[in-house]
């Protein structure tokens, strides 16, 4: 493009995220979508067509009983001896070994493993903090992140007649870089993954290999409100997305294990 050209005027561009007040501590039962419409309702917000709910794994894993009181369980001989490799307590790899379907990585305290929904992560995403019930409670990733997502997004259009994007997200680290980055576990009523291959870039070049995670890209946006440690703010509404309407899933964002260098 010379000095001379100009691309076409477009109006500005403009993406909003709210973290929803007034969100209780999440137990054992708890409807997750009308929790959501609280936090709504004790926002002044209310939902529009386009707009997604990102949704801290934790609080739906907690709705859905996934609490594991680790006196409860009694570590395998497998287990015994990878927890005598990596440091860790029997008992929690004994956890990690029952919710994943591999081994990828292991050394003294660090166990990677592909998680049942095929996401590749630490520890199968087992968690300690903020998860209460005492020092003896750890928490598990939902059965199904994405099916959850489904739910949730159902039940939020039965309640306030708008059907919106649901995400599931956590935080996890990356094989090249360092630091956790919030991604997406569980996503419906949005695409997950872009597929940009076919179209052409500014210059009428066709793009070859082009895929964006999108779901990963608002979660690691959300991610940045909801924080850490003792923020309280497992929600948030994202808006002013233009995306394309469809179910989608986060098992688009999956890599298959042919294709993955690090496996």
């Amino acid at each position: 493009m010379s000095s001379a050209e100009k691309l076409d005027p477009k109006p500005a561009a403009a993406l909003s995220l709210a973290a929803l007040s007034g969100i209780p501590l999440v137990k054992a039962g708890d409807n997750v979508a009308d929790l959501i419409v609280a936090g709504l309702s004790a926002s002044g917000l209310a939902l529009q067509p386009g707009d997604v709910i990102a949704i801290a794994q934790k609080i739906v894993s907690k709705a859905e009983g996934r609490t594991i009181d680790l006196r409860g369980v009694t570590p395998s001989p497998r287990a015994l001896a990878l927890a005598e490799e990596v440091d860790k307590d029997p008992r929690l790899v004994e956890l990690i070994l029952t919710e994943s379907t591999e081994v990828v990585r292991h050394r003294k305290g660090v166990l990677v493993v592909a998680h049942r929904n095929g996401t590749v992560l630490a520890n199968a995403g087992i968690d300690a903090s903020n998860v209460g019930g005492g020092d003896e409670s750890v928490l598990l990733l939902p059965q199904d992140c994405d099916r959850s997502c489904r739910d949730i997004r159902t039940r939020l259009a039965v309640r306030t007649g708008i059907e919106v994007g649901v995400l599931i997200i956590d935080s996890l680290g990356r094989a090249w870089r360092n630091g956790t980055v919030g991604a997406a576990l569980g996503a419906a009523g949005l695409p997950a993954l872009l597929d940009l291959r076919g179209k052409p870039d500014l210059f009428g070049r066709t793009l070859k290999s082009t895929q964006v995670g999108v779901a990963d890209e608002i979660a690691a946006a959300a991610s940045l409100l909801m924080g850490q440690a003792d923020e309280g703010t497992p929600v948030v509404l994202v808006r002013g997305l233009e995306l394309p309407e469809r179910e989608g899933s986060a098992a688009e964002l999956i890599r298959a294990r042919e294709n993955d260098l690090f496996r």
